[in-house]
């Protein structure tokens, strides 16, 4: 490579060959010094150490490498031009990066066009930056890709960035607008980042961050002169893989494939999300799709999609004053209509939904449902059902349906205004439905104040207080505990448990027409006379990893995240090869564990992974080492417990998992060798993820019995 120094003013430009895509930066490091205007003509690579202003509106055939801090890049108008053809996307793929700031802090970039690279804008490991008024538009693009997804690419991506600032600035006509990528604690604010093949704003593990007053529209890939229907994996914003309390606040997502989706592909939620004021009309599919729970939607717009909300195991909640209309009509979208109802406004089906709050609500002219909630068909609701809904002060008109309903439990009715539906509710196989007659005199809801902890153990009981709840038009107030089978009605709750296990507790206060709840993710434990491996020992743990290297690791460490005792054991694979990964206990392989007379194996786990789809093949894998053979117990029929969920709730909370020593019961045991059960070397875990990116796994309380 030839490499040329020209001495400019205020700092110095290394001009070299063009930066391919994934090859690394050139490491040369210059001097900062104060610098004036500077016009660079037919450089083909630029590195920035100190501040630099661009001649006014020049094109540059070049690209910028900025590394160092505390620095200002002006564009001033100029244009970095890539080698890659707009329209072409096979040339802008091998485009590189256009400007590619590495590991800086607060670095201010503005004023400057970049296109015709496969990505415009990369930050790696950034804090406190600045980027303004720039012009990302016309990078890769593919608006004629089948279905499937790419590696980020597009306007801009930061990777690792926190407290910056994004105002301003443009990226049109490019596969992804704005892909966050673990970046945490940054505003977002009057941005265009539309009409993007892909998505407009990408979020993956990026947490707290603020979304004000973009233009997130026509996030959509669909060929309709061709009579194509279904926008192909396309949405305008797409939130995945623990992507938590971020904040969207009056951004237009209109015309996307969906507007909004979170997705969990991988079994790992994105919870916390508040949306506020948001225009996510016109979606081709769901105007807001969601499969996380806990997140909250005020006055939001989801009009003239399929669906206006499809949130499917969105357990936890909370939807009060949106507009969903028109959706599902026969002159507009209306893809994937569902047996039965058709389409819908608010529409919670597919996956549990417990703990729902759908609150002044205007729902109108949907071909279909107004509100529909429906719990498991195949089981007719036995495996399980929508529960513990409050559904009041909406406004359902014009509807088939204003409310269509199957297959739930603890459903509360109140004060909704019904008219000009073609039908009345439909209400199919309810448990426990609550229709609350109207009273003028009552027009606030109550607030329901739970206080009382998320664990307990087996045969004590365990105290809930809703005492301090409280009514803002001074109501009585009345009280609905449920837990498993168990009810209350008074203020104070003292259940006590027999067994172990994940119990639903959740909590209805009312006034007498109006209500509001609250909930508790409730573990119950049996005392553990003896931990093998889970209190405090994580020295003491070995590991294998199928098809490994030698490079592959299992780092271990002791967590206060527990339920039984005072840590609980964590285990991550990294570098994690793919395959099976075993965490083993003791390390020794000499263990001397007796399971003569012994029946079971029982422990609590969870796990995070970020490899999509999650884990593959039978897992968790139970593993008994003696001298001369071994054992492996595996959910049988293929299945993985993390695929198929005991309850929804097992997606971010701990997860009871008891292994019969002999099989059966949902389980298959295979001996290789001679063991004895009277001395046992060693136990094993395993799972196995799609994917290389390490995941980690709690596992709490193992103990034979």
């Amino acid at each position: 490579m030839n490499r040329h120094v020209l001495t400019i003013g205020l700092g110095w430009l290394l001009v070299a060959s063009p930066l391919r895509g994934g090859e690394t930066a050139p490491s040369d490091k210059t001097e900062s010094k104060p610098s004036t205007t500077v016009s660079v003509p037919e450089v083909r690579e630029i590195v920035v150490t100190g501040d630099l202003i661009l001649e006014k509106d020049a094109v540059l055939n070049a690209r910028i490498l900025v590394r160092g801090a505390h620095l200002t890049l002006d564009g001033n108008g100029a244009t970095l031009q890539g080698p890659g053809t707009v329209g072409d996307p096979d040339s802008l793929a091998k485009a590189g990066v256009g400007l590619w700031v590495q590991c800086g802090s607060n670095i201010a970039i503005r004023n400057l066009k970049v296109r015709g690279f496969s990505t415009g804008l990369l930050v790696q490991n950034g804090r406190f930056l600045r980027i303004e008024n720039c012009d990302l538009s016309d990078n890769y693009d593919n608006p004629k890709l089948g279905w499937g997804e790419l590696p980020p690419r597009g306007g801009i991506r930061l990777e690792h960035v926190r407290q910056s600032l994004l105002i301003g600035n443009k990226a049109n006509r490019v596969w992804n607008g704005l892909d966050l990528i673990e970046s945490d604690d940054n505003q977002v604010e009057k941005n265009d980042f539309s009409h993007c093949s892909n998505t407009c704003a990408k979020l993956w593990t990026s947490s707290r961050n603020r979304f004000v007053s973009n233009n997130l529209s026509y996030g959509i890939r669909i060929d309709r002169a061709a009579g194509e229907v279904h926008a192909r994996d396309s949405t305008s914003v797409l939130i995945e893989s623990g992507s938590d309390d971020n904040v969207w606040l009056s951004n237009d997502i209109t015309h996307g494939g969906d507007g909004v989706f979170i997705r969990v592909l991988n079994g790992w939620v994105s919870r916390g999300n508040v949306f506020i004021e948001n225009d996510t009309s016109w979606a081709n599919n769901n105007c807001i799709e969601s499969w996380s729970p806990g997140n909250t939607y005020i006055r939001n717009k989801a009009n003239h999609g399929s669906y206006g909300f499809w949130l499917g195991g969105s357990d936890q909640t909370v939807l009060i004053g949106n507009e969903a209309a028109y959706n599902g009509l026969p002159d507009g979208y209306h893809n994937a209509p569902e047996p039965g109802f058709g389409h819908g406004g608010i529409v919670i089906v597919g996956g549990p939904s417990s703990h729902t709050v759908i609150s002044g609500n205007w729902c109108h002219h949907n071909n279909g449902g107004g509100i529909v909630f429906r719990g498991d068909v195949a089981s007719e609701g036995k495996r399980w059902r929508t529960h513990h809904w409050i559904v009041q002060q909406n406004r359902l008109e014009d509807n088939l349906w204003p409310i269509w309903g199957s297959f739930g439990d603890e459903i509360w009715l109140a004060d909704n205004i019904i008219a000009n539906n073609k039908n009345d509710n439909s209400l199919q196989n309810v448990t426990n439905l609550h229709e609350s007659p109207t009273d003028p005199a009552v027009r606030r809801a109550p607030q329901a104040i739970l206080n009382g902890p998320s664990r307990a153990e087996t045969g004590k009981p365990v105290r809930f207080d809703a005492g301090t709840s409280r009514d803002f038009e001074g109501h009585p107030l009345r009280f609905r505990w449920t837990v498993g089978d168990r009810t209350g009605d008074r203020p104070v709750f003292e259940p006590t448990f027999t067994r172990p296990g994940f119990y639903r507790l959740g909590l209805t206060v009312h006034n007498g027409v109006l209500a509001d709840l609250a909930w508790r993710d409730l573990i119950v434990t049996d005392p553990v006379e003896h931990e093998i491996g889970t209190e405090g020992q994580a020295g003491q743990w070995d590991f294998e990893l199928e098809g490994n290297d030698a490079r592959g690791r299992i780092s271990f460490a002791d967590d206060s995240d527990s339920v039984v005792g005072k840590t609980s054991l964590r285990f991550t694979p990294g570098p994690y090869p793919g395959q099976y990964a075993t965490a083993i206990f003791p390390r020794d392989r000499n263990g001397g564990l007796i399971l003569t007379g012994k029946t079971r194996v029982r422990f609590w786990i969870r796990t995070i992974n970020p490899n999509l789809p999650g884990f593959q093949n039978p897992g968790p894998v139970l593993w008994l080492y003696g001298k001369d053979g071994k054992v492996k117990i595996e959910p049988a029929d293929g299945r993985n417990l993390f695929g198929d969920l005991p309850f929804s709730e097992a997606r971010w909370t701990w997860m009871p998992v008891e292994v019969p020593l002999s099989g059966g019961s949902g389980w298959t045991r295979k001996d290789s060798g001679t063991v004895d059960l009277s001395r046992i070397e060693a136990l094993g875990l395993s799972l196995d993820s799609w994917g290389g990116d390490p995941f980690t796994v709690w596992v709490d309380g193992l103990t034979i019995e």
